[in-house]
């Protein structure tokens, strides 16, 4: 098992529409998150992404990101809210992967007119069936538009920091906890692996001498 305490935190950047303040609140979220000790930070931009529809494979085959999300221990989703929901491309992209979701733990930044809380419950119905364990904290940008400054550059809001932060150190735990879990289970395998080989070998020993 690996000694690498090192936590690597998958932001998927959610929106790929042409006129979008993801990036803005990407650039903002990955100054945040800079902050943290133990913690390595990829970045997924989905508008980057090419996931066609029609070759959709749930297993992540032909994916250009699957093996970033399957090196990831969790996941911050940055989405939008578009007509009560989550975008099309945030549903394609988890649609197109399975096993990459999986016992990990998912945290979400919303954003919109009420701060994509809707969104967000969507998406937190859907990643169970993946067996990912969705954070109870969120972040929730209401209005963020209205707070980009003259640079380009997101002004958060009174209590967003906040937020963040209890978002953050939830995931975190949950993404220690969990990758414990997944070595102990994949440790376990191997050891039952190795003892059905043992068996293999003492039963033909046995024919053997009969």
């Amino acid at each position: 098992m690996s000694t690498d305490t090192t936590l690597r935190i998958a932001l998927v950047v959610g929106s790929v529409r042409d006129r979008r303040i993801a990036g803005a609140l990407a650039d903002w979220l990955v100054t945040e998150l800079d902050g943290y000790e133990g913690i390595r930070l990829d970045r997924i931009d989905l508008a980057e992404v090419d996931l066609p529809l029609p070759f959709a494979r749930p297993d992540g085959t032909g994916s250009a990101i699957a093996h970033r999300l399957a090196a990831a221990d969790g996941f911050l989703i940055l989405t939008p809210e578009y007509n009560h929901s989550f975008p099309a491309a945030v549903k394609n992209a988890i649609d197109w992967h399975y096993g990459e979701w999986a016992y990990k733990p998912v945290g979400f930044v919303g954003y919109g007119g009420s701060g994509g809380i809707r969104a967000i419950e969507h998406l937190r119905a859907v990643f169970p069936e993946l067996r990912a364990t969705t954070v109870r904290e969120a972040v929730l940008l209401a209005l963020p538009w209205t707070r980009l400054g003259a640079d380009g550059r997101y002004r958060p809001a009174d209590g967003e920091r906040g937020a963040l932060t209890a978002t953050v150190t939830e995931l975190l735990w949950w993404a220690r906890t969990l990758r414990a879990g997944r070595a102990a289970t994949e440790q376990a395998g191997r050891a039952g692996r190795g003892a059905d080989d043992g068996a293999v070998g003492d039963g033909g020993s046995a024919d053997g001498a009969a």
